[in-house]
């Protein structure tokens, strides 16, 4: 039977598909990173003391992205290129979701609305990256060589989309409502968009790798386009919605350091 669960176990115990998907989640987590730590550093003037947390947020993915180098290390394999067309950031930023890189180069002050911007684009990609993970957890929790890892990662985005709840519902309370929902919603329906096209493209290359039958590639696919319906038609509410998080300060201490794998 075809399931969540038993695709991804394919993919795990192949090392060429394994690898293509550790390098395409190393290579988004160092993007986050890099993004990150850029928007820490060009913060509006008014906002500094969200720059710590800022610098966290980015600190975490990198230490993801180290995280699936070392899997990957651990098998003895080694990254390889991503695709352009699974680049899931790169595609984003394409479309005009969050701060253009182009901006974040350059050493100019953000804006507040810079801020708001991005930290409503995070609120719509922390869901998708805590939804995944929860699945994650849920199937391979305890999975002797991937279980910690998947652990780690799913408590550190937890932790990031709680910060972004809070320190959404912060600014909108001080005036911001109107801008944070348009911007949350631009980001939300471009985002369900890219997340379809870059799914359909790594079942493509999975596919291609585990040699699977034409008939399950299009049941996959068909998948695929059905989770976009939904998603168009009314799942993407629920990467709009805010409210207050359990977890309070999430980014207010130091990044946990990863241990070794």
């Amino acid at each position: 039977m075809l399931t969540a669960k038993s695709l991804f176990q394919e993919i795990i115990d192949n090392d060429e598909s394994f690898q293509l998907f550790c390098s395409i989640a190393a290579s988004g987590e160092a993007q986050g990173g890099w993004e990150n730590g850029r928007i820490a550093a060009l913060v509006a003037p008014g906002m500094r003391e969200l720059a710590p947390k800022i610098s966290r947020h980015g600190a975490d993915e990198e230490k993801h992205g180290r995280i699936f180098n070392a899997l990957m290390k651990k098998r003895g394999l080694e990254p390889v290129p991503v695709p352009p067309e699974t680049d899931y950031t790169m595609l984003l930023e394409r479309r005009g979701i969050g701060l253009a890189h182009d901006k974040l180069r350059r050493d100019e002050p953000l804006t507040e609305r810079d801020v708001i911007v991005y930290l409503s684009h995070s609120r719509v990609t922390e869901q998708r990256a805590a939804d995944q993970m929860g699945l994650l957890v849920r199937y391979f929790g305890d999975h002797p060589e991937l279980g910690k890892a998947i652990h780690m990662i799913d408590n550190d985005e937890v932790n990031h989309l709680s910060y972004c709840h809070e320190e959404l519902l912060r600014l909108n309370e001080e005036g911001h409502g109107r801008l944070i929902q348009r911007v949350l919603r631009e980001s939300a329906l471009a985002e369900i968009q890219v997340y379809r096209d870059v799914s359909l493209a790594v079942m493509s290359h999975m596919g291609r790798i585990l040699r699977w039958p034409r008939a399950k590639a299009a049941v996959l696919a068909a998948g695929i386009h059905g989770v976009y319906a939904y998603e168009r038609a009314a799942g993407w509410h629920r990467m709009v919605g805010l409210r207050m998080p359990e977890r309070l300060d999430a980014l207010g201490g130091p990044a946990t350091p990863a241990p070794a794998f």
